[in-house]
């Protein structure tokens, strides 16, 4: 949605409006009245009154509200899918693939395998004998959520599962271009039956958005740009409240000189220009090694030539959903062609519609001085350099202030893994693109200015819990040899202590 300040809602009031526009058509949508923080810490406190009986559930329970949502959304699917195609303009399957069905399976795979994570934990000592380690998953209390306008339904829900599986409220505040996506999430889990108030919405733009981390809650999760992540991140370590921070990206795709070079070409169109190429982890910039470089730019350039923009039906790219980031492709591309680029395709506004559509943007002959290599661009524009071999293309995938994600495609998967793991990035994939995220399983975030923390897998569920460490004796003794008084006896016993544990071969074996 294109997005105006407009006046108060009443003459002398304080309470800030926002205009919405379709970014498909750029048509009225309605206003959104702006919460301010005294409403915020109230959907804050609703949450945490809600919370305490979401805790003393047991995991069977919360389950069950889980799988229910499933039931709801599946039901309503029509409906949401309608709401997100007129907020963001998103082709159909789009919507269907990358919001609405991995939506289902996260709901679906927290609510099978939580119980088993977070239970309690025996673990073994391997030298204090006598005692014995229990490690209990304990929820934080209310988690913030705030969310951006790209994926503004999956976004929102995935992190409130999580959070809700391990038996947190949710206070969650939608990006101001897509409240409505947001909306959908808060009516899911109250259709699911949570506790009133557990999930709350709140809405407005960043004074919102900094109110809620003000607002005492217990983690903050937010997803968005470097420059306010950065203060993000800088309010939750005054307050000491640990954050998770999915920030910006740059991703590289590697193309080796053995690739296949219809599956890379047709990946480096999907995943430049999928969702306009307004992705975390869009493919940004492409080394391709000399040697094959003219077949493999001729066919992307091919393919993107055959893609068909719109708004829904069975059209392959959609608008951008914010005027802000159609000015910042306009620049990257301007920028580039000034330092001596060469546009292959697209480089313009599509004249056959109003809306905030550019034309899926092929450009070769680029380096890094140029933004377009620097700077994340979040729209439809591939830029594409030739290296000399994979030892040049892995150092400039480097030599980026960001980490997020990054792919490499060869037919030597082995080699394809080695030249994965020397990517400075959190997650990084061979022979696909951008389907980290999707997988529950997969801890995901990034290095560098990409962000702190992870969502999904092991680690990211587990990041909603207080982690407790309790330690029992085993023996029930009179005292421990440890213990006061201090003497020269206790001192020589730990002294030959160390030295049969560490020392000797069998001590070394023992711990």
């Amino acid at each position: 949605m294109a997005i105006v300040e407009a006046q108060p809602a009443a003459p002398g009031g304080s309470r800030r409006r926002l205009r919405l526009r379709s970014p498909a058509t750029l048509e009225p949508l309605g206003e959104l009245d702006v919460a301010d923080a005294e409403e915020v810490r109230a959907a804050v406190e609703r949450s945490r009154k809600a919370q305490a009986s979401w805790a003393a559930a047991d995991f069977d329970e919360r389950a069950r509200h889980l799988r229910r949502a499933v039931q709801v959304l599946l039901a309503r699917r029509d409906e949401l899918a309608a709401v997100i195609a007129t907020e963001t303009g998103k082709p159909a399957v789009e919507i269907a693939a990358a919001e609405l069905l991995p939506a289902c399976d996260a709901l679906e795979y927290w609510a099978k395998r939580a119980k088993r994570l977070l239970a309690d934990r025996d673990l073994p000592l391997h030298l204090l004998k006598s005692k014995k380690l229990r490690v209990a998953y304990k929820p934080l209390g209310v988690v913030g959520v705030i969310t951006p306008w790209n994926f503004p339904f999956l976004l929102a829900l995935n992190p409130t599962v999580q959070a809700l599986a391990a038996g947190n409220g949710v206070v969650l505040k939608p990006s101001e271009a897509t409240p409505n996506a947001g909306r959908l999430v808060e009516e899911l889990f109250r259709s699911a039956g949570v506790p009133d108030g557990l999930v709350t919405a709140i809405y407005g733009d960043g004074e919102t958005g900094a109110a809620l981390v003000e607002a005492g809650v217990d983690k903050i999760v937010f997803t968005g740009s470097v420059r306010t992540g950065r203060r993000v991140g800088e309010a939750c370590g005054r307050a000491l409240v640990p954050c998770t921070l999915e920030l910006g990206g740059k991703d590289a795709m590697i193309v080796c000189a053995d690739a296949d070079l219809e599956r890379a070409a047709a990946g480096a169109v999907y995943g430049a220009f999928a969702n306009a190429g307004q992705v975390c982890v869009s493919t940004e910039r492409v080394y391709v090694v000399e040697s094959v470089a003219d077949e493999f730019v001729r066919r992307v350039v091919e393919k993107t030539a055959a893609l068909r923009q719109g708004s829904g039906g069975e059209a392959d790219v959609g608008p951008l959903i914010v005027a802000s980031q159609l000015a910042v492709v306009e620049r990257h591309v301007a920028d580039a062609l000034a330092r001596g680029a060469r546009l292959l395709t697209g480089g313009r506004r599509n004249p056959r519609y109003d809306g905030l559509y550019y034309e899926p943007t092929v450009i070769v002959d680029v380096h890094h001085d140029m933004a377009v290599m620097r700077e994340e661009t979040f729209g439809p524009l591939l830029p594409i350099q030739r290296v000399r071999d994979e030892a040049e293309a892995l150092r400039l995938a480097n030599d980026s202030s960001y980490g997020l994600g990054a792919s490499v495609w060869t037919r030597d998967k082995r080699r394809g893994v080695e030249l994965a793991r020397e990517l400075d990035t959190g997650s990084a994939v061979v022979n696909d693109c951008m389907i980290t995220y999707g997988i529950p399983e997969a801890p995901f975030g990034g290095v560098k200015e990409s962000g702190l923390g992870r969502v999904n897998g092991d680690l990211g569920l587990r990041s909603y819990c207080r982690v407790q460490s309790i330690v029992v004796d085993r023996f029930g003794g009179k005292s421990e040899r440890i213990w006061f008084p201090y003497d020269g006896r206790k001192a020589r016993w730990l002294s030959r202590v160390m030295r049969f544990v560490w020392g000797t071969p069998l001590g070394r074996w023992l711990s």
